[in-house]
């Protein structure tokens, strides 16, 4: 899922940057608006960490590469903040390590991270109409997978149609992937809903929620 330096068109990496750097942005704001950031940055961290190396164990495929991702798993219990993990994930890779492309992190974190943001709001709203979170959770898990390969496509495709026989092949090789990520994701949200549900965000704006209600009824009472 790494695109290395040389393969995008400069237009595909100059908006990959500033869609990132607007993502950046938006998900801190996003974050300090629901929560206590200092507090997260345990879970920040670690999460971090988890994406750094689960996605090292990869196989090249042209100018890409097929590795477990876990954006969906990290939307889930990072909320917004998914997106700046993995924007320092991919950074240390391809300056450390060089995997992946230095000018490509912008659109490599947008590949990644967007679909993170787009789980974590399917997997709240989802919640908050009762469907069961382990579900949810599997559901982000594979999700996220197709997202980030729609959008790896996109960047491909669109530098040129070379790249189609590669989009097309790392699309299958991620079937797997999918169902990988779909069955861990689940049972992490299961596990945790069961011995720390705090970790989850939609465990935070819950009681947000409850504080804000009691707000409301002490005032009501006075």
């Amino acid at each position: 899922m790494h695109i290395s330096d040389g393969v995008l068109s400069v237009p595909v990496i100059t908006a990959g940057w500033a869609v990132t750097i607007v993502f950046v942005i938006f998900s801190l704001w996003w974050s300090k608006k629901y929560f206590d950031i200092a507090e997260e940055i345990p879970k920040f961290s670690v999460m971090a960490g988890a994406f750094f190396v689960a996605s090292l164990i990869h196989i090249t495929i042209g100018p890409t590469c097929v590795h477990l991702i876990f954006n969906g798993l990290l939307g889930v219990i990072l909320g917004p903040l998914a997106y700046l993990a993995m924007v320092i994930g991919l950074t240390l890779q391809a300056l450390l390590l060089q995997h992946g492309g230095v000018t490509t992190i912008g659109i490599n974190s947008l590949n990644v991270g967007l679909p993170a943001i787009i789980c974590y709001l399917i997997f709240k709203k989802g919640h908050d109409k009762g469907i069961s979170a382990p579900l949810l959770g599997a559901f982000c898990g594979g999700f996220a997978i197709v997202i980030t390969v729609v959008l790896l496509s996109i960047s491909l495709v669109t530098t040129g149609e070379q790249f189609m026989e590669v989009a097309k092949v790392a699309a299958l090789a991620h079937i797997p992937i999918m169902l990988i990520e779909a069955a861990v994701t689940g049972s992490v949200v299961a596990y945790l809903l069961k011995v720390k549900p705090e970790m989850l965000p939609i465990a935070t704006e819950d009681m947000d929620k409850e504080e804000e209600l009691n707000v409301s009824k002490s005032a009501g009472d006075v």
